[in-house]
């Protein structure tokens, strides 16, 4: 990357070099050291088993890269031909150079400093989001999921793409609606993560969540895609993107009832039994947030019940695979089933799942806060057998004391 003028080569400032590879780094980050190199050049360095920092020698603590936002963005001044591009951000963001747009943010060959650039520039923001909803709608979703998604482009022009988007909801979300209705998994996930940086976005208020979960036909899409597909497969990055938004729109207790309604028990369900590996951690974390959020409402709590032998099965055996927050979740609906509102069915498949009391009392023993531990205790009164029988299955030689 270089800068003529009239023939003539302009000198490279030193601190916009990769100590490394000594070229001009495109994306800039910074070890613990405080030494700034290019990530590709850092991270061939660490993956080839060097626990040092390059420049200084001196050992690494952590082997974490934090982006050089300031360096990059002075790096991407500097790197602007004199006579600027002739090309204008709101011409390449119009309905038919969408294809050219999208193949220059999609190519891993092309400059992120170039790409960054344009999503900067004011004029991008207000033009692609005037498109959803037209002719090239889908196209305009592509757009912004791989802007919404980049590493590499500034939060700045994030922000304004969400602001520019949320100051037509209704014309956002309909667009959005649109490509989630699809049969392509692609433009479904795109238009779902779309969303889901609105509605996880500072700008996006309880009344406009409010707003966006009324609409029962965009619950309907969202449920649908953490579903199995026609194959009866789940989809790993299909269900993290409805799971996102569902528990975002959550928040809104009206909605939880409507949520219920559009089949959400039974696509939880689904999504719980299904391996780590297509639901990790993360993920299962969020449906079983959702299944709190569900055991909330009258709705809900039927819903699961009537399918105790799926549903509830599928948080117990989830609980201890879903982090702290997601077993914290699988507690209080199990608590809220078998103890608040002593649901026979419920109670029963518990009793029915394997090892339940083993897990209610390694919660108990871990780092759980004092009502947590509480309502661990609820139910091991519930579901109380000998100490013995309690603790089949878990050898250990440590010393645990019954709650009761």
């Amino acid at each position: 990357m270089g800068r003529k003028i009239e023939g003539l080569e302009v000198k490279v400032p030193s601190y916009f070099r990769c100590p490394i590879s000594l070229e001009v780094m495109r994306s800039p980050v910074s070890l613990c050291t405080g030494v700034t190199y290019d990530r590709t050049s850092i991270q061939r360095w660490l993956d080839s088993g060097n626990t040092t920092c390059p420049a200084t020698m001196l050992p690494l603590p952590s082997t974490d890269l934090v982006p050089n936002l300031t360096l990059r963005r002075l790096i991407s001044l500097w790197s602007l031909p004199d006579d600027r591009s002739k090309t204008s951000p709101t011409d390449l963001a119009s309905a038919g150079r969408l294809p050219e747009l999208i193949a220059f943010l999609s190519d891993p060959d092309r400059d992120e400093f170039d790409k960054n650039s344009l999503a900067t520039s004011p004029s991008f923001s207000p033009a692609i989001s005037s498109l959803l909803g037209s002719d090239a709608n889908d196209d305009a979703v592509r757009v912004l999921a791989l802007v919404l998604n980049a590493d590499f482009i500034e939060d700045g022009a994030k922000r304004a793409l969400i602001s520019a988007l949320s100051a037509d909801l209704n014309r956002s979300t309909t667009g959005l609606l649109e490509s989630m209705r699809r049969s392509e998994p692609e433009m479904r996930v795109d238009a779902a993560r779309v969303l889901d940086a609105i509605l996880n976005s500072g700008l996006c208020d309880k009344d406009s969540r409010s707003r966006v979960a009324d609409n029962s036909d965009l619950l309907r899409e969202l449920i649908r895609l953490i579903g199995p597909a026609e194959d009866g497969s789940i989809d790993r990055d299909s269900t993290g993107a409805g799971l996102s938004c569902l528990l975002a729109l959550s928040s809104v207790k009206r909605a939880r009832a409507r949520m219920v309604e559009e089949g959400l028990v039974p696509a939880l369900a689904r999504a719980l039994t299904e391996k780590s590996s297509t639901v990790p951690a993360p993920t299962a974390e969020k449906a079983l947030k959702l299944m709190e959020a569900a055991s909330s409402c009258a709705e809900g709590r039927a819903a699961i019940c009537a399918g105790a032998a799926e549903a509830v099965v599928a948080v117990v055996n989830r609980m201890m695979k879903a982090g702290k927050e997601g077993a914290e979740s699988a507690v209080i609906v199990l608590w809220t089933l078998c103890h608040l509102y002593r649901d026979r069915k419920a109670q029963e498949a518990v009793a029915g799942a394997n090892g339940v009391l083993t897990k209610i009392l390694l919660l108990m023993q871990g780092d759980c806060s004092p009502a947590m531990r509480q309502m661990s205790g609820d139910l091991l009164r519930i579901f109380r057998v000998n100490s013995k029988s309690c603790l089949s299955g878990y050898d250990t030689k440590t010393t645990h004391i019954m709650p009761f």
